[in-house]
């Protein structure tokens, strides 16, 4: 019977295109259905056509885009990458329904359904009318045009109201209430409490700890019980709790808790990945992209030097996740023999011109230590850049002191060489007054801090990251990447779709300023680097496989350079998405051109 209804509803999709549902049901050898589909698709694209379609221009736009997407997802090369045939299973559900095929999820019927109404011009994206200004000119098209923009700016201002600020004065009472609380816990006083060291030196590392400062749930408790009992690394400094809402109640708190607290899907997988030995959990292959120890390279003219593999605290999205062992910890610093032979490395290889210093975070390291390091690259002429990234200024901005800015900066030197900050907010319930004076001392010494943000399931709601850029653009930061988060199965909770990175930059964040929006959504390919997802010609969707997940083909960044291997990558499913959405209370309706964002 289930069976059945699937079928039922899979007619019903194709027979939104009378040509394509006779083409699909007819009983033609499967070569020759793709040929006919091919030709039809292609006779769509013919200027006659496009001017015969009684469609406005951007209507038209939109059904290109999906007649291109089928197309690609007919090409035999393409099914080939993927390792399945489209066609060739919608053939086998119409004419072979009792074939070992897997029966079609509902996020595939959906993705179907949604590409066919793209192609047949359906895809009912513009609900408005044409604006009312387009139809005079002068001054009454200039009024009735900023009435309209009123209009945008006044729905773009209740969005980002949604997600509290930890500059409001309501989470700024918040969070001092909790840090009050601690103070009380550990029976220390202000002094201790903005002494970095103490902070690094009570990490709160258990399931039980945590429970007396914060609320826990049952299945955030057994989570990090887990955690701790497969050694799967878990730690959150003293300042990062006194952001949580201590009483849990789920109302601003969600993105901040997420980040540190395990789920249980993650420690399992992360243990199953561990003791498999056949598995790798380096997912951006930087085993084959290291000379040497303690150093990266995917670029021509920058290196990654990571002196360090420890934080103060554990990301559970972290791409570096394999390789952090626990949080704030000295043992995995690169010793120093190790840490010479790098900064020999980079000495001689004089094609280098910006070191990216990273790990673990660097600012764990004594500031001596590290102005030694700097010191080191500041006599090579060659490097005109160091990047410093760390997260302290989220995690522990108590670090950022008087004496680390003056061992740091006294290296920027205007003119010859460039000190960055490349930091990593999330969430502006993470922005505070302790973070905005990190940031601050930096900035009163001329360098300039950049964020890096991680784009996952916990802040993408409607307006969620455009809200942090323009409140990290009040606090002294520069928005500077966006990254999807990376494709690692123990990671699948915190996965979004492709298509919502690109829905997001295109809807929401092009409502601000240009200052407020200047960032670059990236997406990281294995091995290779960075692929710039704003430019459509570096990816094409190849597949939709019946659990509705699209299969893409990137192009790496040296396309048109140099002949590189392409990279194909099963993204997460839309239709699961919407609903996770959908069950913590968003409207779906503000999310409804997601499907038409390849």
């Amino acid at each position: 019977m289930k069976n059945k209804k699937l079928l039922n509803q899979l007619r019903k999709i194709i027979a939104l295109d009378a040509e394509i549902e006779q083409i699909l049901l007819s009983e033609q050898p499967l070569e020759e259905k793709r040929l006919l589909l091919r030709s039809y698709l292609a006779g769509l694209l013919l200027p006659e056509h496009e001017r015969d379609r009684d469609l406005a221009p951007l209507e038209w736009i939109t059904c290109r885009d999906a007649m291109w997407v089928f197309r690609n997802i007919l090409n035999p090369r393409n099914e080939e990458l993927a390792d399945f045939s489209m066609l060739a299973y919608i053939n086998n559900l119409l004419h072979a329904p009792k074939s070992n095929d897997p029966p079609p999820k509902a996020d595939f019927l959906a993705e179907l359904t949604h590409l066919f109404r793209g192609i047949r011009g359906q895809a009912k994206i513009y609900t408005e009318k044409a604006p009312a200004f387009l139809q005079h000119t002068g001054r009454t098209a200039a009024r009735l045009r900023s009435t309209d923009l009123s209009r945008m700016a006044r729905n773009v201002l209740a969005g980002t109201r949604r997600y509290p600020c930890g500059m409001d004065a309501e989470l700024v009472r918040q969070h001092s209430g909790n840090k009050q609380r601690l103070l009380q816990v550990f029976g220390i006083s202000d002094l201790e409490w903005n002494d970095w060291r103490w902070h690094t030196a009570n990490i709160i590392r258990s399931a039980a700890r945590l429970r007396e400062l914060v609320t826990l749930s049952d299945e955030e408790f057994t989570a990090i019980e887990n955690a701790q009992a497969k050694r799967v690394p878990f730690g959150i400094t003293p300042y990062y709790v006194s952001l949580m809402d201590a009483d849990n109640t789920g109302t601003w708190d969600r993105a901040i808790r997420a980040q540190v607290l395990p789920p249980g899907q993650y420690v399992e997988r992360m243990t199953a990945m561990r003791d498999d030995p056949d598995c790798s959990q380096d997912f951006m292959v930087e085993s084959d992209t290291s000379p040497i120890d303690g150093i990266t390279r995917r670029y021509p003219q920058i290196v990654i030097l990571k002196p360090t593999l420890s934080c103060p605290q554990i990301c559970v999205y972290c791409q570096r996740n394999w390789q952090i062992e626990d949080a704030a910890i000295e043992s995995t610093a690169l010793g120093g023999q190790k840490l010479e032979k790098a900064l020999d490395w980079i000495a001689k290889t004089k094609e280098i011109s910006e070191v990216l210093i990273t790990g673990g975070d660097p600012l764990l390291l004594s500031d001596e230590r590290l102005e030694m390091i700097l010191a080191r690259l500041a006599q090579m002429g060659h490097v005109v850049r160091i990047r410093i990234g760390t997260r302290t200024l989220v995690t522990l901005p108590q670090r950022i002191t008087e004496s680390l800015v003056r061992s740091i900066t006294r290296f920027h030197e205007p003119g010859r060489r460039e000190i960055v900050i490349v930091t990593h907010f999330e969430h502006t319930a993470e922005i505070t007054p302790e973070a905005m004076r990190a940031v601050q001392r930096f900035r009163l010494f001329g360098v300039s801090v950049y964020n890096q943000l991680v784009f996952t399931y916990y802040n993408s709601r409607r307006f969620e990251t455009a809200a942090l850029r323009q409140q990290l653009r009040l606090i002294g930061v520069t928005p500077y990447y966006t990254f999807n988060t990376k494709g690692k199965e123990e990671t699948d909770l915190y996965r979004v779709p492709i298509a919502r990175l690109l829905q997001e930059q295109q809807e929401e964040a092009r409502l601000f300023p240009g200052m407020v929006r200047t960032d670059e959504i990236v997406f990281n390919v294995p091995r290779l680097g960075k692929n710039y997802l704003r430019a459509g010609q570096n990816r094409d969707v190849i597949s939709i496989l019946p659990d509705g997940r699209r299969v893409y083909e990137f192009h790496p960044w040296e396309k048109q350079l140099t002949l590189m291997d392409t990279y194909v990558y099963t993204d997460v499913s839309i239709y699961r998405y919407l609903r996770r959405l959908k069950a913590d209370g968003e409207q779906l309706r503000n999310y409804g051109t997601i499907w038409y964002y390849y």
